[in-house]
């Protein structure tokens, strides 16, 4: 289910809204899409609403505090 839901959002976020000249611009807008947006800033429910970039530094600021 988590495949399904993941390219359900691609579509709805990135795909739907627009009409690519090339595969390769496909290729290179997704790809940016993947690596910038969905893995480091998209707010995911597994963590807690947080980016994985915010998540992230929580957690080093909490290991530091304790």
């Amino acid at each position: 289910a988590p495949i399904e839901s993941f390219w359900g959002t691609l579509k709805t976020e990135l795909i739907y809204h627009r009409r690519y000249q090339t595969r390769q611009e496909a290729i290179r807008d997704i790809r940016e899409y993947i690596e910038i947006f969905y893995n480091r800033q998209r707010k995911q429910r597994k963590l807690g609403y947080l980016s994985p970039a915010a998540f992230e530094r929580r957690f080093y600021e909490l290991q530091r505090a304790a």
